[in-house]
């Protein structure tokens, strides 16, 4: 069984305040009765069973599964305290509405209207049929549950090598001209890894800038896990022929290592970043 509470709250917040005057709407008529003692409703039986958090409607409304762990009785309302389980992804009531007869949902009207119901469904084998797992996750380097872009942060992928160093600080001067700060790995000690610096420069910024000049493979894997997080990648090198062969489809920026050469870098990096950023 399932509790199935489908109201216009927000669930996210982790709090609701729902009528009384709902409960066991849509629910059969001898499953009601098991969570009912001379008149009243056995909350405590009722909150062990898992939950489906959804709000109306039939369209790209989002749906949690989780479970109420508090609930307070005032007057006629009923104020609860929900968390969600984390290992089962944001459900959408498209899915639950086209697997409606899975769930005991027949009817549209239930897709509208505020109500409290329990279902003689197995949630969880539901969930195991109908939604994907969740992609695994990496074990060379650590990802943040939830993205925190920081919308004026560039970071830079190229050698560490000396002769790179006019190349970036050219980089830098591009980024300083339109108010964004600029940053290579090898500035950054703050985890015991290197590639966990790395990926946590790629993960926090707003635009990857990734020179493949020489190949070096270091760059082409950070390239890659850029592309991955969907991070805006501008390629540079001062040769075609280093642009990797998967990514030739791609608008690179050429440049030549010559103080012309670089400001000119400079000025394209720059009218680049601003037609990203939307400037």
């Amino acid at each position: 069984m399932f509790n199935l509470l489908m109201f216009n709250v927000d669930w996210a917040s982790g709090r609701a305040t729902i009528p009384l005057g709902r409960m066991f709407e849509y629910t059969e008529k001898h499953i009601a009765e098991q969570f009912r003692q001379d008149g009243a409703i056995l909350f405590d039986q009722l909150i062990t069973l898992p939950c489906l958090f959804c709000e109306e409607g039939t369209d790209n409304e989002v749906a949690y599964v989780g479970q109420v762990n508090r609930y307070r009785i005032t007057g006629g309302e009923l104020a609860i305290e929900i968390s969600f389980d984390q290992d089962v992804p944001l459900l959408q009531n498209t899915l639950l509405y086209a697997n409606r007869y899975q769930v005991d949902m027949p009817h549209d009207f239930e897709f509208s209207r505020n109500h409290w119901a329990v279902k003689e469904i197995d949630l969880y084998r539901f969930l195991l049929r109908n939604i994907r797992p969740r992609r695994q996750r990496p074990t060379v380097f650590q990802l943040a549950e939830h993205e925190n872009i920081e919308p004026t942060l560039v970071s830079v992928m190229m050698p560490y090598a000396g002769s790179f160093t006019a190349v970036f600080e050219s980089i830098r001067q591009a980024a300083a001209t339109i108010g964004l700060r600029c940053r290579r790995a090898d500035e950054i000690w703050e985890n015991p890894a290197v590639i966990q610096d790395v990926v946590a420069l790629i993960d926090r910024s707003r635009v990857v800038i990734c020179d493949c000049t020489g190949r070096n493979p270091n760059v082409f894997y950070e390239a890659g896990i850029a592309h991955t997080l969907g991070r805006e990648v501008i390629l540079l090198s001062q040769s075609e022929q280093d642009i990797p062969f998967d990514l030739r489809h791609l608008r690179f920026l050429p440049y030549v290592d010559t103080l012309e050469g670089r400001a000119r870098l400079s000025q394209q990096l720059a009218e680049k970043m601003q037609a990203i950023l939307g400037h």
